[in-house]
């Protein structure tokens, strides 16, 4: 044998090896513990299937903190509210929008406690508000103090990650909340809605969480994000096909409710504030179409409200449509 077919050879294991060890390599993907249709699917090995990769779910309180796992390259793929990902791009952090996960409705809600005195957006002042500061929430509660023609310092704001907010509230450190499930439920209980996302949507300030993904790791594995977005779409279509039928004994919300912690007698309700769009619609002008849009005038609020210290003058590259062309041929 020549010495060049065996360096040959031997490059060639060595290229194997390498395939091998990258197949094996574990996929870090960052969520949240919304009891989601999607969290049905995680539960199986549907996403594993269809990508080949190794998953590993690691579950976050807080975009920011998703936002810092992004940035230092330890997650490749997350779930992101609209208003982490506006900062985060503000940022220059690497990453791209791929795909809506929902738009977000009453599943995040100014939540008063029944001895608050807290009636209207207007009784906040003076009031302590818990909210994860950075988050959809934040931005959403925000909304709502400027729409009623506040400001920020006629409220003490406490920031709080949801699992603080649920022991502050039986403490009863604190007079309101805006959250989402299931500490939103929990807190329900003794108390009041003021006012959902939806409504502040309407006032001019929309949220949703997104699927987003490192610019590189995206265009180097288009087939797989694409079979990941796939897979993501299914879950939502099969709720949407038959919404009635996710009641509390059925397998899929028992399987959200194993997964996330919410009671499976919530779940249904729950579902009921959040907005799934299939894919083949997000496509269009409404979300991806317009979601660097979306990045910019929330990045403008942020600033303004002084979360932000700079807005880019574009917000296009944060955007990726070639992973759901590809899931849509």
């Amino acid at each position: 044998m020549t010495r060049l077919l065996k360096n040959m050879m031997m490059g060639t294991a060595a290229l194997a090896l390498s395939a091998v060890a990258a197949s094996a390599e574990t996929m870090v993907i960052a969520t949240f513990s919304d009891p989601t249709p999607m969290n049905a699917v995680r539960a199986t090995d549907a996403f594993e299937k269809a990508t080949g990769w190794t998953i590993e779910w690691r579950v976050f309180n807080s975009g920011t903190d998703v936002i810092a796992a992004m940035a230092s390259g330890d997650v490749k793929v997350a779930e992101l509210g609209s208003s982490p990902l506006a900062i985060a791009a503000s940022q220059g952090v690497d990453l791209q929008m791929f795909m809506l996960s929902y738009a977000i409705g009453e599943s995040e809600s100014l939540i008063a406690r029944n001895d608050s005195g807290i009636a209207s957006v207007e009784d906040l002042k003076g009031k302590r508000v818990a909210v994860p500061v950075g988050s959809t929430a934040h931005y959403s509660l925000m909304g709502a103090i400027a729409h009623a023609g506040m400001s920020e310092a006629d409220v003490t704001i406490m920031s709080m990650p949801p699992d603080q907010i649920a022991a502050a509230w039986d403490q009863g450190t604190i007079d309101a909340a805006f959250i989402w499930p299931p500490v939103q439920t929990q807190i329900l209980e003794t108390g009041t809605r003021i006012v959902g996302a939806n409504q502040t949507a309407e006032w001019g300030y929309p949220t949703f969480n997104a699927w987003v993904v490192n610019t590189e790791f995206a265009a180097e594995n288009l087939t797989a994000m694409a079979e990941f977005a796939k897979v993501m779409d299914a879950a939502n279509q099969a709720y949407l096909a038959d919404p009635a039928a996710w009641t509390a004994d059925n397998a899929s919300v028992m399987a959200i409710a194993d997964l996330t912690g919410a009671g499976a007698d919530q779940i249904p309700e729950i579902l009921k504030g959040y907005t799934f769009v299939p894919l083949a619609d997000q496509v269009g002008d409404t979300w991806l179409g317009n979601a660097a849009n979306v990045m910019k005038s929330t990045a403008e609020f942020l600033k303004t409200a002084g979360r932000i210290d700079a807005v880019a003058d574009d917000y296009s590259p944060f955007v990726n449509t070639a992973i759901a062309a590809e899931a849509l041929k």
